[in-house]
């Protein structure tokens, strides 16, 4: 590993958390950092990263299709239709994180999109008022500085939007990764092959 870069064994630098796992490897090449306007999958982001928190991010990327399943696809008006019942279901799910607080927060924020689509157009439309001014590429230009931001000013001001507006599991951690992960920021490491690749999108 050099900078955080690793060589695969096809030859390419990538960055240094998605390992030798072919999983995370097809995350980090082809998700990771692109750009995500749809907002199922936008929704499905954010409920995911609240399930992420206190675990490792493998954690909840292997069992993704059990959460597709087990909530209707992350349709958030199907979910904002969840009664206890729904909830007793989940709880008893054995292939997804069966946490009631993250699983009520789902329901809850599912009804909070909703709301939000009075507003604006999209929830896409809404998320991207807090892009960065800023070329991101400016930003993080070292690895050890990507690995002690775990938070931006504007992660933090979507953060407080958000809980203003009764989002449950939304604290500026949570939001951060939120934005690398649609692409609302570009934090793959100078060199990755990735990064280029988006950078020239």
């Amino acid at each position: 590993m050099n900078d955080g870069l690793i060589l695969g064994e096809d030859g390419k630098q990538r960055c240094w958390w998605c390992g030798n796992d072919p999983l995370y490897i097809d995350y980090h090449d082809n998700e990771w950092g692109y750009s995500q306007t749809n907002d199922v999958r936008l929704f499905e982001k954010l409920c995911l990263e609240g399930f992420q928190a206190g675990l490792s991010w493998i954690t909840v990327l292997r069992k993704r299709e059990n959460f597709r399943l087990a909530f209707n696809g992350f349709d958030f008006y199907k979910i904002s239709t969840y009664t206890d019942v729904d909830v007793e279901r989940l709880l008893n799910n054995e292939g997804i994180i069966r946490h009631e607080g993250k699983i009520r927060s789902v329901i809850n924020n599912a009804a909070k999109v909703i709301e939000i689509l009075e507003e604006y157009q999209s929830f896409y439309e809404f998320l991207k008022e807090y892009k960065p001014i800023k070329r991101h590429d400016d930003i993080v230009s070292s690895f050890e500085e990507l690995k002690q931001q775990s938070m931006t000013d504007e992660s933090k001001k979507l953060s407080k939007d958000l809980k203003k507006r009764g989002f449950k599991f939304v604290g500026p951690t949570t939001i951060y990764a939120l934005m690398q992960a649609m692409g609302m920021v570009n934090d793959h490491l100078d060199g990755c092959f990735v990064r280029k690749k988006i950078n020239a999108c």
